[in-house]
């Protein structure tokens, strides 16, 4: 029994392939059309005028072309994949002017779209630059600065140390003063001191 129903399921699924896989080539095999630049067109369920109407069809409107014609007229597959007919004059493979009138705005509307980001960016590249340039001019003000108050404690320190060196050849020379005149002071006066006392002996 079971061996049965695997057998039905196979089948129905290898059967369900095949039809998937003949729409699918039979959808290969369409070709790309368009109506033409009338207002609008009338679909039939067939080859004739002598067929049912299904629909209307706009000027422009992208189809499917199943290549199949008989008595002036084309079978198609129209925007909402209903399979119907219409006279092979109204059927072209260049796009019509409504089509391309869409497109090319689409395009200019991506266009101007990227132009916008493209504003953006380099606007927001702008304000980056300024504010860098504006950086830069701060901390080129600021090295100045700094610059001119080290030239001046370079100034002071040099200052400084020249004053220390007069300061010290100051204190040398009156220690060297000082050394001069006891050295030559203090041994006349023990000298006389001496004479002295010997005179009073």
């Amino acid at each position: 029994m079971n061996n049965g129903i695997n057998v039905i399921t196979l089948l129905a699924i290898t059967i369900l392939s095949s039809l998937f896989l003949s729409a699918q080539a039979a959808e290969n095999t369409y070709k790309q059309g368009f109506i033409s630049d009338e207002l609008f067109i009338y679909t039939h369920a067939g080859p004739g005028t002598n067929y049912r109407i299904i629909s209307t069809i706009s000027a422009g409107t992208e189809i499917k072309v199943t290549g199949s014609k008989d008595n002036g007229y084309s079978e198609i597959i129209d925007d909402k994949s209903r399979t119907t007919w219409v006279e092979s004059k109204y059927v072209t493979a260049q796009a019509g002017l409504r089509f391309v009138v869409a497109e090319l705005n689409k395009k200019i509307a991506n266009s101007s779209s990227f132009t916008s980001q493209l504003d953006g960016e380099v606007n927001e590249l702008s304000s980056k630059v300024n504010l860098l340039t504006n950086d830069k001019k701060k901390l080129t003000a600021e090295l100045k600065e700094i610059t001119a108050t080290l030239a001046i404690t370079r100034t002071k320190i040099k200052d400084q140390d020249t004053n220390i060196k007069k300061q010290w050849f100051f204190n040398g020379a009156m220690v060297l003063g000082v050394g001069l005149i006891l050295g030559l002071i203090l041994p006349r006066f023990f000298s006389r001191r001496k004479g002295s006392m010997e005179n009073w002996s």
